[in-house]
C-alpha cells in the first residue's frame, strides 16, 4: 500500500481464497454440506479481509478496488494472469510459507503476464527503493528487468549493478560495464561490480544486498523449457525462500 501511494497509483488487491470442491461423485450430502459450510467461512473471511484492506486505504488517501474470487486452484491462477496483464506491477507476500503455496501463482505470474512481479519478504512493512541493486548477466531476461524497473532506478539515490561470473571469466567478462552506460543517460546513478561466485549464486547475492543495503533487488526470470526448472529451483527459489529485500522478478 505503501508503494501506491509513493505511486500515486491505483490499487487493486485480490483478497482470493481456493474454493474446495469434492471430485469423488459418490459423496453424502453431509460430505457436500461441510464442503459448503467451509468455503462459506473461508469466503467470509475474504470479505472480512477485503473490509479492511478498503478502510486502510480510504484512510491513506489511496484509490483501491478489492475483489474476493473464490475459484479453484487452476481458474484463479489464471484470473490473477489476466489482473496482472491490465495493470503495471504485481506485488505478492514473501513469507516462506506463501511462497511454498503459490509456487505455480509465482511461476504464471513472471512467464505469462508479462508484467513484472515483486516479492516481499516477512517484517517489509514500507517500500523503499533509494538504493536498488540489480543481478545482472547479460541475458535477455535481465535486460527485460531492468527495462521494465527503470522508474525505480530513476527514483533511486544509487544503483548498484552486480555481475557474478565464474573467477576463471571475472578478468575478461564484466557485461555490467556494457549496461552502466545506458542507465547513465536514463539519469540513474550507477556503479558497476563484478564478482566472482565464491559461494553459489543465490548466498552472494543476499550477501551484497546487506553489504549495499539494497531496499530493492531486481533480477530476470528465464523462461526456457529446459532452464525454467533450474533456475527456480535454484538461484530463484532459494532468493525467493531467503532474501533481505523485495525481490523484482521480471521476464
Amino acid at each position: 500500500m505503501s508503494l501506491a501511494s509513493q505511486a500515486q497509483a491505483h490499487l487493486t488487491v485480490q483478497a482470493a481464497s481456493v474454493k474446495l470442491v469434492l471430485t469423488h461423485a459418490m459423496v453424502s450430502n453431509m460430505a457436500s454440506s461441510l464442503v459448503a459450510k467451509e468455503n462459506h467461512r473461508i469466503q467470509s473471511l475474504t470479505e472480512a479481509v477485503s473490509e479492511r484492506v478498503r478502510g486502510d486505504a480510504v484512510a491513506a488517501g489511496i484509490g483501491c478496488s478489492v475483489e474476493t474470487p473464490q475459484l479453484s486452484y487452476p481458474d484463479l491462477l489464471d484470473a490473477f494472469v489476466r489482473y496482472a496483464r491490465v495493470h503495471d506491477l504485481a506485488v505478492l507476500d514473501g513469507e516462506s510459507a506463501t511462497v511454498d503455496i503459490d509456487r505455480g501463482l509465482i511461476e504464471q505470474i513472471v512467464f505469462e503476464s508479462g508484467r513484472p512481479l515483486i516479492i516481499v519478504p516477512p517484517g517489509i512493512d514500507t517500500f523503499a527503493c533509494r538504493r536498488v541493486m540489480v543481478a545482472w548477466d547479460g541475458s535477455a531476461p535481465a535486460a527485460r528487468a531492468v527495462n521494465d524497473a527503470l522508474p525505480f532506478l530513476r527514483a533511486a539515490e544509487a544503483v548498484e549493478i552486480v555481475s557474478i561470473a565464474p573467477p576463471k571469466t571475472l578478468a575478461r567478462f564484466v557485461p555490467g560495464a556494457e549496461l552502466a552506460p545506458h542507465l547513465a543517460r536514463h539519469g540513474v546513478n550507477v556503479t558497476v561490480n563484478a564478482m566472482s561466485a565464491e559461494d553459489d549464486i543465490a548466498t552472494t547475492l543476499r550477501e551484497q544486498a546487506s553489504l549495499f543495503r539494497a531496499d530493492l533487488l531486481v533480477m530476470g526470470a528465464f523462461s526456457h523449457s529446459l532452464l525454467r526448472e533450474w533456475v527456480l529451483g535454484g538461484v530463484t527459489q532459494s532468493l525467493l525462500k531467503a532474501c533481505p529485500v523485495p525481490l523484482y522478478l521480471s521476464h
